[in-house]
C-alpha cells in the first residue's frame, strides 16, 4: 500500500454533549484515562501515513496544546478554523495537503472495532472516487445504495434513488481519491453535498459495509457513558481509577465505576453506574447513581441506557469472567437477584447447588439459595453486587484498611479449611472430588500446552526432563494432608458486599486438597500484587488463626514447607487458564495478567531450581 493522508474531524461544538463540551472538547473525552483522540491517532498510525491533519475550532487552543505534547505531534498538521467550515468546508481548507495523495477522513467523536486497512484495501481495488465505511445502524440508516454496494442516494436529499436499493449508515470513515476536493466549493459545505455532486457527473461512491463491527459515536451524554462501560466491560474491568488518585478509602462502589484524572473524593461516598470526569467532586455523605459528574454539573442517565441487556426475558447480563455459565440480573418481589443459566450438560450445575447448601451449612459466606429449576438448568441466588476484592483494590485505600480487608478473607477460608471430616460426610459429592495427583499433572501438562506451547509458541527442548520434573511434583503436592479447599480461591472470586463484607463465588470446583493452595492462590494472586512484608504478615496471621482453630493440631513448619510446591501447581494452572481463555475463547483481556502471573512463577521456579532443573530451565526462558 502506497502512503497516504488521514484526515481527523475534530472541530464540532458537541452541542448535544453539553454541558460537558463546556470544560472538555468532544475529541479529548476520557475513555478510562485515554482522550478519545489519542485511541484514534493509535489507529490511523497502524496505516503507512505520510501526515495527519487535524481541523480545530470548540475548545482548540486546548486540543492543540494536548496534540503539541502527544507522541504523535510531529506527523499531525493542525488546520484551526476561525469559523466552523462544515465536514465538506474543514476538507476544502485542506486542499493544500489533501489533493497530494490518497487520504483516509475518520470523525473524532467515534469509537469502533472497524479495520481501517480492509477498508483502504478495498478503496485501492475499487477504482471508486470514494468509498464510504458503512454499516446497518437504523437509528442512522440515511443512505440508499444498490445490490453493488453503490451510493445511489441520500434520505432528505434532492437526489432521489432509483432502483432496488437498502438503506445503511455512515461510520464517519471514508477514504478519498484526491481528484474528490475539485467537488467541494470553498467556504462552509457538507461534504455529503460533494458525494451528491459526484454522482451527479456519473462518478462512482462505492461502500464498504463492516455490519456487525462494534461502532458507537458519542454524541450523546447516554452514549458517552454506555461507551465508557462497554470499554470497561470488553477489558474485563468493572472499575477504573486514574493514577492520580491517591486515596479513595472511604468510597463504596457498585456497578460500573470510573473516577478520572484529578478528581476529589469526600468521606462517606458511594457511587454506582458513576463516571467522574476530571477535576469533579464528589461530596461527603452523598449517593450517587447512574450519573455523569463534572466539575459543576451532574448529568441524570438511565440504567438500561448504560447497561448492556441480553434481552427483555433474560434480563441484565452479568459477570466478567471466562465461565461458561451466564449470570443474569434481574428483579424478584422487587429485590436483585441473580440468575444462573447452564448448559444443559454443565457437570458443574448440580455441584454448585450442592455445594451452596452444605457452605451454608457451615456459616461459609456465599450467596443465598433462593430457587433452583433443575428441569431449566436454573438457579437464582442473592445478588451480591458487582464490586469484587479485585475491583475493589483499584480504588487505593490504606494499608490498614487493606490488610484488614484480607485477614477477613482469611477468616472465610480459615472455615473451609476447618471443616471437619464428620461434617465433609454430609456432602458426598464433596467427599469424593480430590485433588489429587492426576489433577495436578493436568495442571501442569495445561500450562504447557496453553501456554507454553500456544501462547508462547515454544517447544519443550527437554520433555522427559520436564515430565520427570512435574510428575515428582504432583506426587509432592499429592502427599500433603488435604482438607476442604475452594481450589480458585483469588480476588475475582470474592465479592465485596455491602457493609464491605467478603462473600464467596465460583466455588463449585471445591475439592479435598492441601490448603496451601488456596493460601498461595490469594497471597500470590497474579491479579493482586502484594508487597512482600504485606504477605509475610498475612500468611502469619493465617497460620496462627489456623494454629487456634485446629487446638494447636496445625503444624506451622510441615504448612511452610507446602507453599513452594503449590505455588508452582498454582501459577502454572493460572497461565495454562489465561492461555486457553485468550486464544480458544477469545477472551483476550485475560492476556494483561500474564506478565505478573509469569514473574511470579519465575520466583517460585528460582527457589526451586534445585528440585526442579527441568522446569527452571523452561520457565527461566520464557519472556515476559
Amino acid at each position: 500500500m502506497n502512503k497516504l493522508t488521514v484526515f481527523i474531524l475534530a472541530a464540532g461544538m458537541g452541542e448535544r454533549l453539553q454541558p460537558i463540551t463546556h470544560h472538555i472538547p468532544k475529541p479529548l473525552l476520557p475513555i478510562t484515562g485515554k482522550p478519545l483522540l489519542q485511541s484514534i491517532l493509535e489507529k490511523v498510525t497502524t496505516l503507512p501515513v505520510d501526515t495527519i491533519g487535524i481541523n480545530l475550532y470548540h475548545k482548540k487552543k486546548i486540543i492543540e496544546s494536548w496534540i503539541n505534547q502527544s507522541e504523535f505531534s510531529k506527523k499531525i498538521t493542525i488546520f484551526p478554523e476561525e469559523a466552523s467550515l462544515g465536514t465538506g468546508g474543514a476538507l476544502k481548507h485542506a486542499e493544500a495537503l489533501l489533493s497530494k495523495s490518497l487520504f483516509l477522513v475518520h470523525n473524532a467523536d467515534i469509537v469502533s472495532d472497524i479495520d481501517l486497512n480492509d477498508v483502504v484495501e478495498s478503496h485501492v481495488s475499487s477504482k471508486n472516487l470514494a468509498t464510504l465505511a458503512v454499516h446497518d445502524f437504523p437509528e442512522f440508516n440515511t443512505l440508499a445504495v444498490d445490490t453493488y454496494g453503490f451510493l445511489k442516494g441520500i434520505k432528505g436529499t434532492r437526489r432521489v434513488p432509483s432502483g432496488k436499493t437498502r438503506k445503511v449508515a455512515f461510520t464517519g470513515i471514508a477514504v478519498y481519491e484526491p481528484e474528490f476536493m475539485k467537488f467541494l466549493p470553498s467556504g462552509t459545505s457538507s461534504v455529503v453535498d460533494a458525494w451528491l455532486n459526484a454522482l451527479a457527473e456519473g462518478l462512482k461512491i462505492g461502500t464498504f459495509d463492516i455490519s456487525g463491527v462494534y461502532w458507537r459515536d458519542i454524541g450523546t451524554p447516554s452514549a458517552y457513558a454506555s461507551m465508557v462501560f462497554k470499554e470497561l466491560r470488553s477489558d474485563g474491568e468493572v472499575v477504573y481509577v486514574h493514577p492520580s488518585i491517591e486515596n479513595c478509602s472511604y468510597v463504596e462502589m457498585d456497578g460500573y465505576v470510573v473516577i478520572e484524572k484529578d478528581c476529589m473524593l469526600d468521606k462517606d461516598v458511594s457511587l454506582r453506574n458513576c463516571i467522574m470526569l476530571p477535576e469533579s467532586r464528589a461530596e461527603s455523605n452523598s449517593r450517587y447513581e447512574n450519573c455523569i459528574l463534572g466539575p459543576d454539573f451532574k448529568i441524570d442517565l438511565k440504567e438500561n441506557e448504560i447497561r448492556e441487556l441480553s434481552g427483555k426475558d433474560e434480563g441484565q447480563l452479568i459477570g466478567t469472567g471466562g465461565s461458561e455459565r451466564k449470570y443474569y440480573r434481574q428483579k424478584r418481589d422487587g429485590k436483585p437477584v441473580v440468575r444462573m443459566q447452564c448448559s444443559d450438560k454443565d457437570p458443574d450445575f448440580k455441584r454448585h447447588i450442592e455445594y451452596t447448601r452444605f457452605f451454608t451449612k457451615h456459616s461459609i459466606p456465599v450467596p443465598e439459595l433462593k430457587k433452583v429449576e433443575p428441569d431449566k438448568m436454573t438457579a437464582i441466588f442473592e445478588d451480591l453486587g458487582d464490586i469484587s476484592l479485585y475491583s475493589w483494590l483499584k480504588c487505593p485505600r490504606k494499608q490498614e484498611q487493606v490488610e484488614s480487608m484480607y485477614r477477613e478473607v482469611l477468616d472465610t477460608i480459615i472455615v473451609i479449611h476447618s471443616i471437619s471430616g464428620e461434617h465433609i460426610a454430609d456432602c458426598p459429592t464433596l467427599q469424593n472430588r480430590v485433588f489429587d495427583y492426576e489433577h495436578f499433572r493436568w495442571e501442569t501438562d495445561y500450562f504447557v500446552e496453553r501456554f507454553v506451547k500456544h501462547i508462547k509458541k515454544i517447544n519443550v527442548k527437554n520433555p522427559s526432563v520436564l515430565h520427570e520434573d512435574l510428575h515428582r511434583l504432583a506426587l509432592k503436592a499429592d502427599s500433603f494432608a488435604k482438607t476442604v479447599i475452594h481450589r480458585d480461591f483469588q480476588s475475582q472470586n470474592i465479592m465485596i458486599a455491602q457493609q464491605g463484607i467478603p462473600r464467596l463465588i465460583d466455588y463449585q470446583g471445591a475439592r479435598l486438597g492441601p490448603p496451601a493452595y488456596d493460601v498461595v492462590s490469594i497471597l500470590w494472586d497474579p491479579y493482586v500484587r502484594l508487597q512482600n512484608d504485606t504477605r509475610e504478615s498475612l500468611l502469619h496471621y493465617y497460620i496462627r488463626k489456623m494454629i487456634h482453630t485446629s487446638d494447636k493440631r496445625f503444624n506451622e513448619e510441615d504448612f511452610r514447607g507446602t507453599l513452594l510446591p503449590c505455588r508452582l501447581q498454582r501459577h502454572m494452572q493460572a497461565l495454562g487458564a489465561y492461555g486457553f481463555l485468550s486464544a480458544v475463547k477469545g477472551i483476550k483481556h485475560f492476556l494483561k495478567f500474564v506478565p505478573e502471573g509469569l514473574r511470579l512463577l519465575k520466583e517460585d521456579v528460582t527457589l526451586s531450581k534445585g528440585e526442579y532443573p527441568g522446569l527452571f530451565a523452561l520457565v527461566a526462558g520464557l519472556e515476559e
